[in-house]
């Protein structure tokens, strides 16, 4: 993708609206351009994995595990965000990540984000802001996913 084009659609995506076009341009110089095949597993719950995502087509599960268990906890895609905690600093994912639509998006290396973001602390605060609305999703999805999976049985014995 060249840089016009790139720089247009990073302006597009919503995780990037309303940044002032000198932080826009910073992004485009971080951006490399992936495509991800169905089924194709992104980072596992627990992995390292340095990747920030900006998802501009297809579609990608989130999922906890747990023994013998899977819970799709939220299903993101174009116009979205993964791999949030690589933007914070380095260690497990608390996620996993499995394409179930193959994906194209732009990926930003954790490290080379933070730095930007100390070199510029009004670019940091800026794109924090949008990854702090990113996580309240990310809880709220869980949230409701833990209500579904633990309600109780109506009609069955009542809860003291």
């Amino acid at each position: 993708m060249d840089r016009t084009k790139l720089l247009e659609v990073l302006r597009d995506h919503p995780f990037l609206q309303g940044m002032k076009a000198e932080h826009v341009a910073k992004m485009a110089d971080l951006a490399q351009e992936v495509q991800i095949g169905k089924d194709q597993m992104i980072f596992r719950q627990g992995d390292e994995s340095g990747l920030f995502y900006l998802i501009l087509s297809g579609k990608v599960s989130l999922e906890a595990t747990g023994p013998g268990r899977i819970l799709r906890v939220q299903t993101v895609g174009a116009g979205e965000e993964l791999g949030w905690s690589s933007a914070l600093s380095e260690g497990g994912k608390n996620f996993q990540a499995r394409v179930i639509e193959p994906v194209l998006a732009l990926t930003f290396d954790g490290a080379r984000l933070r730095q930007a973001f100390q070199e510029d602390p009004v670019f940091g605060y800026q794109f924090l802001q949008r990854l702090l609305r990113v996580v309240a999703r990310r809880l709220q999805a869980t949230r409701v996913q833990l209500l579904d999976l633990y309600a109780p049985v109506h009609g069955g014995s009542k809860l003291i």
